[in-house]
């Protein structure tokens, strides 16, 4: 294990994670013990279910991480916003938000930044501002300007991936691309694939300081 990275530690990094589109009421007042049991930093639900989520972790330390724009990302910038808006006024402290990646694709910054822009203008701090990049689906060139456009347009972290992309979630070499584009003053949040201890803290190592993942249990069983 590395240095100064225990169970504790590695458990409030965890961003304790439930998207599933079938996710129920009863299922997120689950996730939601289960988080507080485990001691993880935060919970991420779906848009639709914050509130819940809000009243289950209700007097607990653990956070509330909500997503915009999930999964495609592939939303106007106004419903960006307005989901943004809505999530904080259910409870959520955090935010996860997905970049319109065609945009990122055809090199048009302008658009990803007055999208990351929108959502930071609706949400503005203490809203913890995570842009999701989906690393798997760039090359290192697009990788590394989003990176750095996110950041210009008031992001608190970068995140690999939504988990639902056909090209894969995180990746070691991802995660130390995007450390070395932001800094050490902006998070880097790894996610999609993380299943187990061992890929946790290779994640950790690599330069995440976020972990997103539903086998949370299994993750800190190993650690």
């Amino acid at each position: 294990m590395m240095a100064g990275v225990d169970r504790t530690a590695v458990a409030r990094m965890i961003d304790h994670t439930l998207l599933a589109p079938e996710a129920t009421v009863e299922r997120v007042q689950a996730l939601c013990a289960e988080a507080r049991e485990l001691g993880v930093g935060a919970v991420c639900v779906s848009p639709n279910q914050v509130a819940t989520a809000a009243e289950a972790l209700r007097g607990s330390s653990v956070g509330l991480a909500s997503v915009v724009g999930f999964p495609s990302g592939a939303h106007r910038a106004e419903v960006k916003a307005a989901e943004a808006a809505a999530a904080v006024a259910d409870g959520a402290a955090e935010l996860d938000m997905v970049v319109p990646l065609g945009a990122v694709v055809a090199g048009d910054w302008a658009l990803v930044e007055a999208h990351v822009r929108a959502v930071r203008d609706a949400a503005p701090d203490p809203v913890v501002l995570k842009v999701i990049v989906e690393s798997a689906a760039l090359d290192e060139a697009q990788l590394d300007r989003v990176c750095a456009v996110a950041v210009e347009a008031g992001a608190d972290y970068v995140k690999t991936s939504t988990g639902f992309h056909p090209a894969g979630g995180a990746t070691t070499e991802a995660v130390r691309r995007m450390r070395a584009a932001v800094g050490w003053d902006i998070g880097v949040k790894a996610s999609g694939g993380i299943r187990d201890a061992a890929t946790a803290l290779a994640m950790i190592e690599a330069g995440a300081t976020r972990i997103g993942a539903s086998a949370s249990a299994a993750i800190l069983d190993g650690v």
